[in-house]
C-alpha cells in the first residue's frame, strides 16, 4: 500500500509518501517539506497569524498534489504542539480540513511520545531491552520509557528548541547572562517532569530521535547523514557539555557553517543543546544513541496495524 503522511510540526511541515504493509519496513518514495516555523507565527494572544495559516494551507494543498501524483491510496495528516497549543488551533484545523478534505488529527504530547517510542522500538528491536526515548521538537520535548511497544511512562514538556529560542534566547548571539538564565529556566522546568522516568527501572538503551539530536550528534563527531541510516551515531554527554559554550559564543551566521547545521535551524541549535544537556544531566545519561525513525514512521506503523 502507498500511504501519505503530513506531519505539521512547530518548526517544519513534512509530507512523506511511503510504500509499506504490516510487518514491512516503510520505504520512502517521495517527500515535500518546508520550514514554516509556526512557532514564530504566534501573536501575543497565542494564536497563529494569518500568514502562517495561509502558508500551512498552501503546503497541505501541495502535499496532496504530491500524494496524488505518487499514487497514494490514503493520506493522513497530524499536527503537534504548534496547533495543539495555539488559541485558534481548532479554527486552523477547520481551515485545513475545508481546504483539503483531510481529517487532521491533533496529537497530545503523550501521544507524540508514545508513537515516537513505537518507531524507536521497531527500529532497534526487542533485543534492545528497556528503552528510554527522547525527542526534541520545535515546541516540546517528549520522553518515554518501557520494555514493550507501548511505553510504561510517556511525558511531554514544553521545551522545544523553537519555543526556548523564542522565549529565552531572542538575541543573536545571546549574552552569557542570558544563556545562563535560559539554562537555569530549562533545568527548573524539566526537573519537575523527570521523576516518573527516574523511578522506573534503568534503561538498557537511551535513544534520541529528531533533527535536533541528529544535528548535535553530528556536531560532536558523528557520521554525516550521507553515510546512510545504518551507521551507528551517538551523542556523548561530555561532548555535549563542551559543545554548549561553543554554540553560545557564536551567532547564527557562524553556526550555519558548522557540520549538520542548516540555515533554518541555526538559531535554534543552541536552545536544542541546552535542552538536550539538561535532559541527559537530570536523567543521569552518559551516552545516547541516534535513531533515524521518529514520529512520522511511528504514525505509519500504527496506521498499518489499524488497517490489519
Amino acid at each position: 500500500m502507498r500511504l501519505g503522511v503530513i506531519d505539521i510540526g512547530s518548526n517544519t511541515v513534512h509530507a512523506l509518501i511511503v510504500d509499506a504493509h504490516r510487518g514491512a519496513r516503510p520505504l520512502p518514495t517521495a517527500s515535500h517539506q518546508s520550514a514554516l516555523r509556526l512557532s514564530e507565527h504566534l501573536r501575543d494572544d497565542g494564536s497563529i497569524d494569518e500568514p502562517g495559516v495561509e502558508a500551512l494551507v498552501t503546503f497541505t494543498e501541495e502535499s496532496l498534489d504530491l500524494a496524488e501524483n505518487e499514487g497514494a491510496e490514503e493520506v493522513l495528516a497530524f499536527a503537534t504542539s504548534a496547533i495543539r497549543e495555539a488559541t485558534n488551533g481548532p479554527e486552523v484545523v477547520e481551515r485545513l480540513s475545508a481546504a483539503s478534505g483531510l481529517d487532521v488529527t491533533v496529537l497530545s504530547g503523550s501521544d507524540e511520545a508514545r508513537v515516537t517510542f513505537l518507531a524507536a522500538r521497531r527500529w532497534l528491536g526487542w533485543s534492545a531491552g528497556t528503552l528510554l526515548v527522547l525527542d526534541i521538537g520545535g515546541g516540546s520535548l517528549e520522553m518515554a520509557q518501557g520494555m514493550d511497544e507501548e511505553p510504561d511512562v510517556a511525558v511531554s514538556v514544553p521545551l522545544g528548541a523553537g519555543r526556548v529560542t523564542r522565549d529565552l534566547l531572542p538575541d543573536d548571539p545571546p549574552t552569557p547572562e542570558v544563556v545562563r538564565e535560559a539554562r537555569r529556566a530549562v533545568r527548573a522546568r524539566l526537573a519537575s517532569s523527570v521523576r516518573p522516568l527516574l523511578q522506573a527501572a534503568g534503561p538498557d538503551h537511551v535513544v534520541g530521535t529528531s533533527k535536533t539530536f541528529r544535528s548535535l550528534a553530528r556536531l560532536t563527531g558523528a557520521a554525516p547523514s550521507g553515510d546512510g541510516p545504518y551507521v551507528e551515531r551517538v551523542l556523548q554527554r561530555a561532548a555535549l557539555a563542551d559543545l554548549v559554550p561553543r554554540l553560545a559564543s557564536m551567532s547564527a551566521a557562524d553556526r550555519v557553517r558548522l557540520p549538520g547545521v542548516s540555515a533554518a535551524r541555526a538559531r535554534q541549535v543552541l536552545a536544542g543543546a541546552l535542552v538536550a544537556e539538561a535532559a541527559l544531566d537530570l536523567l543521569r545519561v552518559e551516552r545516547l544513541e541516534i535513531c533515524p525513525w521518529a514520529l512520522r514512521e511511528g504514525l505509519i506503523l500504527r496506521r498499518f496495524e489499524e488497517i490489519e
